[in-house]
């Protein structure tokens, strides 16, 4: 059974409870790290805007599930693996200034990656389950 499906089926009740919140979650607390020491603490453009649409992610995620309708989560999903992928452009822009070593870069990318393929599986299996949401029980 995938993820998406297991979300659904558990009648998850607050958004902490989802595995991916809590990945993103994850993802956030690591751009936090990456970003608060050495040459890339001090690039305050950059740490600032790749801080910001790391704290977009589970933000999005949050307030799409609470607003209790499957279009409305879809489309707050659709933000938040937008900001997933600003994330990396802003990593990849990290890499070439040199404020990550390439081990670093590698192991935040996987965690983009699987942060993305969370968020897309969830909005496949919304759009395809016919599941309108705690609002219209």
């Amino acid at each position: 059974m995938d993820l998406a499906k297991r979300i659904i089926m558990a009648r998850i009740q607050r958004f902490t409870e989802m595995p991916l919140w809590n990945q993103a979650r994850k993802l956030a607390r690591e751009v936090y790290r990456i970003t608060s020491s050495g040459a890339f603490s001090r690039d305050w453009a950059l740490r600032d805007q790749i801080r910001k649409a790391a704290i977009s992610i589970p933000s999005n995620i949050a307030e799409g599930f609470e607003r209790g309708g499957s279009a409305e989560f879809i489309q707050f999903l659709s933000v938040a693996k937008g900001s997933n992928g600003e994330v990396l452009a802003q990593l990849i822009l990290s890499r070439d200034m040199e404020y990550l070593s390439l081990e670093e870069f590698v192991r935040m990318e996987k965690t983009i990656d699987e942060t993305g393929r969370m968020i897309g599986g969830l909005i496949k299996y919304l759009r395809r389950s016919g599941v309108r949401g705690a609002k219209y029980r």
